[in-house]
């Protein structure tokens, strides 16, 4: 493995990563008279036939291809956008991770009519943010299907030229999507038997885990659960591999990481060297490197990557229950291949989850407790001034002599290692609406919701514009799951403190507690969502509204 550091000796770094967070929203009221070129695309829905597996099965495809086609634009333009729907059904397109008018926002029957079929709609809206976004359906279960792609926003002040790729991960099954809900609902095991993932007592004792078993029958606990759904094929670019061999020797590359599955964390790992992560959910960061970094549903990443002086590098795409993988390639020559890695022993996992105590983590035990006396407060976190690599310029390695260098080796990812470039808090004068929910459902009756409430069930989270809003959120669930807030960039409180990063999108792990925060600046209503497809389409949704807000005129009947 290379050791070198992914533009670490490159002057343009800082400026590939200057702060491009839209510090000022402008007014997207309809009608604005928006700044920059109008850029159009014309994007035509359509069924399809596609075999990746050596069978022959429907899809939807947009202008004929899966993923659908990379729509590019600078900030400050105008995206006019027709979607075509040629198909029998309605269909709908969400801009994921952009800041744009509600009615725009592509959910239909909240947000946005429907495309009904054989109709053409026509999105406008101004582009006030730069960095890398996906678009996908918001309708039932196309986005399994095939109905999603990229959205790359250049900066409107010019960065130095790297050569760049979209890299776009998603899954397949063979299976019609609904038919795969429908058997989830039934509670069947045949998906963690065909993936080994099967925590009967038999396994466990072949496992060697029979008290481990034991006990968690014992407390009640449910079975580690790490994915839903048993995949076909993982795919890069529509694609289980692709070759970059315009990727020159020794070039430094910036690729556009997008998790656009509908069901699949991905494991990410290079094998000519690190990563180095200089953006998230479109936003850029202070620049770190890991060794595998870990994407939940529907995040985005951009990261460097050197491609080596000889050969041909691997970039690998693991899906979390390691089931399968995708593959890039870059340069020429015999192959550097990534890391494999393990399959998982979910005993093991059992028993790392059983030492955190369980039994009083249970949620029913916790009523009445002030979960803001549980950690310091963020905001007075030390700011690690000293743990600045930028501040050990000109230090000789003879003077750390002694030190562990373990320290020194890029590591596993984490959402404490994302740091923003400027300090993102909220104006501390205003008392923030705080709003507590806990993750809740099992496998069994696979039924997901918050506080045990699915969408059609549960109440409106209303706040009002110019609130400064924060959500407490408790997973109390054996999954992990990601959440999704529509047009809102919310502060993800880390250790980083008030360098907390931005997020539109962020994962929450089995009994984790998260704490997002976000200045109320919109109105009407938005989808809150985990973003595990089947997940969401199972109840795992609510509405944020705006009270005092004009009702759009397409959420009438409500979200469907």
């Amino acid at each position: 493995m290379n050791h070198s550091i992914p533009g670490a000796m490159d002057d343009g770094l800082k400026k590939i990563t200057s702060y491009n967070f839209p510090l000022k929203k402008t007014q997207l009221a309809p009608g604005n008279i928006y700044q920059g070129k109008k850029v159009e695309y014309d994007l035509y829905v359509t069924d399809t036939m596609v075999n990746f597996t050596g069978k022959r099965r429907h899809a939807i495809a947009i202008n004929g291809q899966i993923p659908a086609p990379i729509l590019e634009f600078t900030e400050g333009d105008t995206a006019i956008i027709r979607v075509h729907n040629m198909m029998q059904m309605e269909t709908s397109i969400h801009w994921h991770g952009i800041l744009l008018p509600n009615k725009e926002d592509g959910v239909p029957y909240l947000t946005t009519s429907p495309v009904e079929a054989g109709k053409t709609y026509t999105f406008t809206f101004p582009l006030i943010q730069s960095g890398t976004y996906w678009y996908h359906s918001h309708t039932m279960l196309q986005e399994q299907s095939g109905l999603y792609g990229s959205i790359v926003i250049h900066p409107a002040q010019p960065e130095p030229q790297l050569k760049e790729y979209v890299v776009l991960l998603s899954d397949w099954t063979d299976e019609n999507p609904h038919q795969v809900l429908r058997y989830l609902k039934r509670g069947g095991e045949w998906y963690a038997i065909k993936k080994g993932a099967l925590q009967s007592y038999g396994e466990a004792i072949a496992a060697g885990a029979f008290k481990d078993k034991l006990k968690q029958e014992w407390q009640r606990m449910p079975a580690m659960d790490v994915s839903d759904v048993y995949y076909n094929k993982f795919l890069l670019n529509g694609q289980e591999t692709n070759e970059f061999k315009d990727a020159k020797p020794g070039e430094i590359i910036r690729l556009r990481i997008i998790n656009g599955s509908a069901a699949t964390y991905f494991n990410l790992q290079y094998g000519n060297s690190y990563i180095r992560i200089i953006a998230a959910d479109g936003i850029n960061v202070t620049p770190v490197n890991v060794n595998k970094l870990e994407i939940a549903i529907a995040e985005t990443y951009d990261i460097l990557i050197t491609v080596p002086e000889t050969g041909t590098a691997e970039l690998r795409a693991t899906s979390w229950d390691v089931m399968g993988y995708s593959s890039a390639f870059f340069g020429t020559g015999s192959v550097i291949k990534a890391p494999d890695i393990p399959r998982l022993n979910y005993f093991k996992m059992m028993q790392q989850m059983g030492s955190m105590n369980m039994k009083t983590m249970d949620m029913g035990n916790m009523q009445g407790m002030d979960m803001k006396n549980m950690s310091m407060p963020v905001d007075t976190i030390p700011k690690k001034k000293e743990m600045n690599m930028q501040n050990m310029e000109g230090m000789k390695m003879d003077d750390m002599a002694g030190m562990d260098m373990k320290m020194e080796i890029p590591g596993e990812f984490n959402y404490n290692m994302l740091r923003a470039l400027h300090p993102t808090t909220l104006d501390s004068s205003l008392l923030p609406r705080e709003v507590k929910l806990t993750l809740t459902g099992n496998m069994l009756r696979y039924v997901w919701s918050f506080d045990f409430k699915t969408l059609s069930t549960a109440d409106k989270i209303r706040i009002r514009k110019g609130e400064r809003v924060r959500f407490v959120l408790t997973n109390n669930t054996m999954m992990r799951h990601p959440l999704h807030l529509h047009g809102h960039f919310f502060r993800f409180i880390n250790t980083q403190g008030e360098y907390s990063p931005m997020k539109h999108t962020f994962d929450i792990k089995p009994m984790e507690t998260v704490t997002i925060e976000f200045d109320a600046n919109e109105e009407q209503d938005w989808f809150f969502h985990c973003h595990i497809l089947y997940h969401m389409m199972a109840g795992m949704a609510r509405i944020v509204s705006y009270e005092g807000s004009v009702q759009n005129e397409f959420a009438k009947n409500g979200y469907r």
